[in-house]
């Protein structure tokens, strides 16, 4: 019951005092025994309901701790626990609503009015009473491979797929993070990352609570909450987007504070600007970047903090607990320095789409997941993620990864965010365009870029465009939107709107 299952109860068991959850918004702080007792307290409320194993539960909320005990309690009932995006539109909430099929669905205050138009018994999260129950409420019996969560895909490639992550899915995660990245009870995470995204849930939140530390939920980010969050709560270890990096790097609080308790911060999404790796090693501060799949954990790589600095966008070794390959276009292992397809093999993956056995059979073979991304790894073992494989540039019949051209531009200081696709071009196939956010004050000029790329890229990988845009459009989950920017840079072609120090 506790191994698998049940384990943040066995957790209360063992530290029953020690401070699981501090909501940043309101200032509550939950002990392991009062997490435990609201869990039971949501189990009582599912089995009222008739709830039966199997059963979808889908929540729409902003973040806060009280979807921890959600999500625990579908695991001690044996419900399939169902974050909704509270930013898709309505018609693509009916969407998963419709294809996941939820018996309740949970929600926020905020949230009220759009739960009560998606035509399924909805309840608010505040009615579940505070009070602690029995905490051996009766769970319901279970297995390993049985569905704990499912979370939805972002959808840039059509409809968003229900990605089923079993016990033995998000459990094996959680170790192997445990182990890989050396956490303990002593960690404490500050967590802005939506608790409707694997990153939020499952790449630190679930592993430190597993192992008896702190996780810390804000809300809406703002860079001087957060740099006084990381710094009042004594965090060791947290994970945000470049965007937020750079926005903390901006406000003068950031560069007086010392951050004493962080051990190091973490980076994912996107490439990380220099900028960013500047300003962490002259605070002194340990500083990495990531890689991770919904699909898969998302934990896959461990990468110490120096050879990150030294190596910039590298994201290391395979984890303890999972395998890692790069095959070529036929199949077949790829050397050093080759690039291919990455795979991803361990008992942290996904257990299949839902409702979706073709997606399922092509992405999983023979116990190896295959990612859709490019990677290559250098002599020392270290791997590198250079692109999307559909998003890969053909350019006069040569292969350009565009991650490889971003975090080319990114490294020169006047570029603040990088996007880089190709759009059709009658000579070359494709030509290769790159969208920038320049730093404030700080506007590069078309052949700064092209004398910086000129350091590392090959001629035929270089830029032929430069837009400078305000801000990079993102999808519902946060990540760039490169459809939008090949329309966006169609019309800016046809419309001949480039800014100053933009090249044709």
């Amino acid at each position: 019951m506790y191994t698998d299952h049940g384990w943040i109860m066995k957790r209360a068991d063992i530290t029953p005092d020690g401070t699981a959850l501090i909501d940043v918004h309101t200032g509550q702080r939950w002990t392991y025994r009062e997490l435990a007792g609201r869990t039971a307290a949501y189990m009582e409320q599912f089995r009222s309901a008739g709830l039966r194993k199997g059963e979808r539960v889908a929540v729409l909320s902003h973040n806060r701790i009280d979807l921890f005990a959600v999500l625990f309690a579908c695991a001690g009932r044996g419900l399939i626990y169902v974050p909704m995006n509270w930013r898709l539109s309505e018609s693509e909430l009916r969407y998963i609503v419709s294809d996941s099929g939820p018996s309740l669905l949970l929600h926020d205050h905020e949230h009220a009015g759009r739960a009560a138009g998606l035509g399924i018994p909805a309840a608010l999260l505040d009615s579940v009473p505070a009070t602690s129950v029995n905490l051996r409420t009766e769970q319901a019996a279970g297995r390993l491979d049985d569905p704990w969560m499912m979370i939805y895909t972002g959808g840039t490639t059509g409809r968003p797929k229900g990605v089923v992550l079993t016990f033995e899915s998000v459990n094996w995660n959680a170790i192997n993070t445990i182990i890989s990245w050396n956490l303990s009870a002593r960690d404490c995470t500050l967590n802005y990352m939506p608790l409707f995204h694997t990153g939020g849930l499952n790449a630190l939140s679930l592993p430190i609570l597993m192992a008896g530390g702190t996780v810390v939920i804000g809300r809406k980010f703002d860079p001087e909450e957060a740099i006084r969050a990381l710094n009042d709560y004594r965090t060791t270890i947290s994970l945000f987007v470049p965007t937020m990096h750079q926005a903390m790097l901006d406000t003068d609080l950031f560069w007086e504070s010392d951050f004493p308790t962080v051990d190091v911060f973490l980076s994912g999404g996107a490439p990380c600007p220099q900028t960013v790796y500047d300003a962490y090693r002259k605070k002194g501060v340990r500083f990495r970047e990531g890689y991770g799949m919904t699909e898969a954990g998302p934990n896959n790589f461990i990468i110490d903090p120096d050879t990150a600095m030294r190596k910039r966008g590298a994201v290391g070794k395979s984890m303890q607990f999972n395998e890692v390959r790069i095959l070529d276009a036929k199949g077949r292992p790829c050397r050093a320095g080759e690039v291919g397809e990455l795979h991803l093999r361990g008992r942290h993956l996904f257990s299949h789409y839902w409702n979706n056995e073709e997606a399922t059979q092509e992405a999983l073979k023979e116990g190896w997941f295959s990612t859709g991304d490019l990677a290559s790894r250098d002599e020392d073992g270290d791997y590198f993620i250079v692109g999307r494989k559909k998003e890969m540039i053909i350019s006069g019949g040569e292969n350009i990864y565009p991650q490889e051209v971003e975090q080319c531009l990114i490294g020169h200081d006047g570029v603040r965010e990088i996007a880089v696709i190709g759009i059709a071009d009658r000579k070359w196939g494709e030509r290769v365009v790159a969208f920038i956010v320049a730093q404030p004050g700080n506007i590069p000029k078309t052949e700064e870029l092209l004398k910086h790329c000129a350091q590392t890229l090959g001629s035929y990988k270089v830029p032929k465009d430069f837009f400078f845009v305000q801000e990079l459009p993102i999808t519902d989950i946060g990540k760039i939107d490169k459809k939008q920017l090949a329309i966006m840079a169609e019309e800016l072609k046809k419309e001949e709107m480039q800014h100053p120090g933009q090249s044709g």
